[in-house]
């Protein structure tokens, strides 16, 4: 009877670890303590095999293994926090109009487009895409309004599903960093530095708001000594594979990204439209867990 108990209680156990284990943890585990592994992120998500910024697409990057999923985070005319890289819908839904124009039920009634064909798939929720990454996978949050009311509103969605841990919310103008603090201590902010000034300015910010987890920088005015010097501290450096990179790859397979590991060497996270390649590109070179 003892022993059958026993087996009970450590089964117990062991389904308890299991639940509280969290398929983002390693992912977690090598973004802060292993800068030597470079991450990778997916651009708008799996959008080579399915509408960009679509659940699908994520969902496509979640069963790839991709560290990190980027997003790009718009409001509806009712205020509802919806995905979509541009801020009108044409390009993605063949319709006319913003996405400020409509109400996010009329949004509804535009399918996603890929390879200019009418899909399944909707405008997804800024909510719907926290459920479905929860516990799974980083997330970039690109925020692309000029509002400080639908920027709080974002942080706060992130931190009514306890997400702090697993996004970086990106953006564009530094001195921002400041007010998205003073709504939320905990949460991992991703400035953009167009120069090296601009990266001496975050420096010095992280001086008073504590240390960035990552800088987005240009392959224009990477240098090795620069980048090194903040790895050292803890901060990675993202850098985009998109553009000329990606065309080369395109192209001929390995080619792009060859390129990009000579022109920034030191550069630790890797944005790309071809996420699944490049992680087999890093894993076959040891540069992926």
């Amino acid at each position: 009877m003892k022993y059958l108990l026993l087996l009970f209680v450590c089964s117990v156990s062991l389904q308890l670890q299991a639940q509280q284990t969290r398929p983002v943890d390693a992912i977690l585990d090598e973004f802060y303590h292993h800068p030597e592994h470079i991450m990778v992120a997916a651009h708008r998500a799996a959008h080579t095999k399915y509408p960009e910024n679509s659940l699908a697409a994520i969902r496509e990057a979640i069963a790839e293994g991709i560290d990190i999923v980027e997003i790009d985070v718009h409001a509806t005319k009712d205020k509802v926090l919806v995905i979509m890289h541009d801020d009108n819908i044409t390009r993605a839904t063949g319709k006319k109009g913003k996405i400020a124009d409509y109400t996010y039920q009329e949004l509804l009634q535009f399918p996603l487009l890929f390879n200019g064909q009418p899909t399944t798939e909707k405008i997804p929720t800024f909510e719907e895409v926290l459920q479905l990454t929860k516990g799974k996978i980083m997330v970039d949050i690109d925020f692309k309004e000029d509002s400080v009311e639908f920027a709080k509103q974002t942080i706060d969605m992130v931190a009514a599903h306890q997400m702090e841990d697993q996004v970086l919310f990106f953006i564009y103008e530094p001195p921002f960093a400041t007010q998205l603090r003073s709504f939320n201590a905990r949460l991992p902010i991703m400035p953009r530095a167009h120069n090296v000034t601009e990266i001496n300015d975050i420096e010095r910010m992280s001086t008073h708001l504590g240390k960035f987890p990552a800088i987005h920088i240009d392959d224009s005015f990477y240098a090795d000594a620069l980048v090194q010097g903040i790895t050292s501290k803890g901060t990675r450096i993202w850098i985009n594979s998109l553009g000329k990179y990606d065309k080369m790859e395109a192209k001929q397979a390995g080619s792009g990204f060859d390129q990009l590991r000579k022109d920034a060497r030191f550069a630790n996270v890797l944005q790309t439209d071809y996420p699944e390649r490049l992680l087999a590109y890093l894993r076959k070179q040891g540069l992926h867990r």
